[in-house]
């Protein structure tokens, strides 16, 4: 399976194509815009939410709720496009009055001037911050649920939550108490900041109602759990084939996040190997298992049966209301950085973003290893492949 997404912050539409998906999977447009509505929804979101109504459309690949095993186009609609119709114009010539909303004081922390840099987009950084603004992470939570429709017709579960915003932190030592990820789903879903209790839900917001008092931003990390992978996907053979490598990869790949753990992660490198190893058990019934989880479901690139902890670190929001310093590129004189509309915290959004793409990744890795061409099929191949892996 493979996807590309198209589409600018003020353009008239996002797109998604997505090939390899295989035919007979049942699969609604409410299925995608649920989790559209999640990624929208969180304490900290600017104006900009209460603009814009994430529906997605299927263009091409999906018939009578069934994927045909043809290429499927996703389409959202940018309601904001209205006011931004002669500025994002692309038939028309530049003139002044199409050209107000110029951008020439690049942001701190954002893509504006090595973009500008990199394209030569010298007269106007807007060229930039369109294609590079987290609004195109809209397609990937998009592309992400059919990922997770796909896993979910082999028993696999992702979700995706808020471990600190700041100071303000969940406490991951109540994890223990929930049987499966639907209970954990109950109650982060239950909180604006998609944390683990209303403890922690109500520092978060506190934490976020500072800094926007503050005019600042703020940034925090997402944890994102997988449940019921086969053992054994991915590969220790190659580099570029180890499957935690190329989940990190998709974590550090979405917009403001700067770091990626699993398992205990950096907290690891303080302990001794005794403290860390999840020792092995085998059972009659399940085979082998491991004891503990510090790895995060991971040996050698390979799920090893356990669940998969993912960890990502998301700073803050490079557009501020009082902004930094920085420098006019057509002036070289130094000014304030421009401001553009913005969240005060985009952590809750990230932890539904982080789990589309967690959902990406796995769905890729079982894909690719079993036929891919129709979704019974597979199934009928996953199930095969567990009783192998259970009796070994």
């Amino acid at each position: 399976m493979r996807y590309t997404t198209a589409g600018e912050s003020h353009g008239p539409e996002e797109i998604a194509i997505i090939e390899g998906v295989p035919s007979g999977l049942h699969i609604t447009q409410e299925d995608i815009n649920e989790q559209l509505s999640r990624r929208q929804h969180g304490y900290g979101r600017g104006e900009r939410q209460k603009i814009e109504t994430d529906t997605v459309t299927f263009l091409t690949g999906v018939r009578h709720q069934m994927t045909l095993g043809s290429p499927i186009t996703l389409n959202v609609h940018n309601d904001d496009h209205n006011s931004w119709s002669k500025i994002m114009a692309p038939n028309d010539v530049a003139t002044s009055e199409n050209t107000l909303r110029k951008v020439l004081r690049p942001r701190p922390g954002h893509a504006d001037l090595v973009g500008g840099m990199k394209y030569r987009h010298q007269n106007d950084l807007r060229n930039v911050l369109e294609r590079s603004s987290a609004r195109e992470t809209t397609m990937r939570v998009a592309v992400g649920a059919v990922a997770k429709k796909i896993l979910a017709e082999i028993g696999v579960d992702v979700h995706g939550f808020v471990v600190n915003i700041g100071p303000a932190k969940s406490d991951l030592g109540t994890l223990t108490q929930y049987k499966n990820l639907q209970e954990l789903r109950e109650v982060t879903e239950n909180f604006e900041t998609r944390a683990l209790d209303a403890t922690a839900d109500a520092a978060m917001r506190d934490v976020i109602d500072k800094a926007k008092r503050d005019a600042n931003t703020v940034g925090g990390q997402v944890q994102v759990i997988a449940t019921g992978m086969p053992v054994g996907l991915g590969s220790y053979v190659s580099a570029d084939e180890k499957l935690d490598g190329k989940i990190a990869r998709a974590i550090v790949g979405i917009n403001a996040f700067k770091g990626v753990q699993f398992g205990g992660g950096f907290d690891n490198s303080e302990k001794y190997g005794d403290e860390i190893m999840d020792e092995i058990f085998w059972d009659a019934t399940k085979g082998f298992y491991r004891g503990t989880d510090n790895l995060g479901g991971f040996e050698g690139g390979m799920t090893t049966g356990e669940a998969i902890l993912v960890r990502g670190v998301v700073k803050p929001i490079p557009t501020l209301y009082r902004p930094m310093k920085s420098v006019d590129i057509d002036t070289h004189q130094e000014h304030r950085a421009s401001i553009e509309r913005s969240d005060t915290t985009a952590v809750t959004a990230a932890a539904v973003i982080a789990e589309a793409m967690v959902a990406i990744e796995l769905a890729k890795s079982i894909l690719d290893k079993f036929d891919s061409d129709n979704i019974d099929r597979m199934k009928e191949q996953v199930a095969q492949y567990r009783e192998e892996i259970r009796s070994f």
